[in-house]
């Protein structure tokens, strides 16, 4: 899984590419935390994301509850495979998915 980073002002921009699993989403976690003091809102860019677990999903649950204390958290461009994911789990009902 690759990561990238990006600030504007107090917004976190983070785009993922490749498998959020249990092997992966610790780092996914380290990048979120590493920026929770100094960020008031994130976007999470899935473009290039092709799978999601249920080890990914507990990142972006607590990634949500942080952030929806802030500014919010917005997640974009979901493939249909990651959104399925998040229909069949109730996911979409919970995150914000642009």
């Amino acid at each position: 899984m690759t990561i990238t980073k990006s600030m504007n002002g107090k917004a976190l921009f983070l785009a993922v590419e490749g498998r959020l699993d249990t092997v992966t989403s610790p780092d996914l976690e380290k990048e979120i935390s590493q920026e929770l003091e100094s960020a008031d809102s994130l976007t999470v860019d899935f473009t290039k994301l092709d799978y999601i677990s249920s080890a990914g999903l507990r990142v972006l649950l607590s990634a949500h509850k942080n952030f929806t204390k802030k500014g919010g958290m917005v997640i974009t461009n979901v493939s249909d495979t990651v959104m399925d994911i998040f229909e069949v789990t109730g996911f979409k009902d919970i995150l914000n998915i642009k």
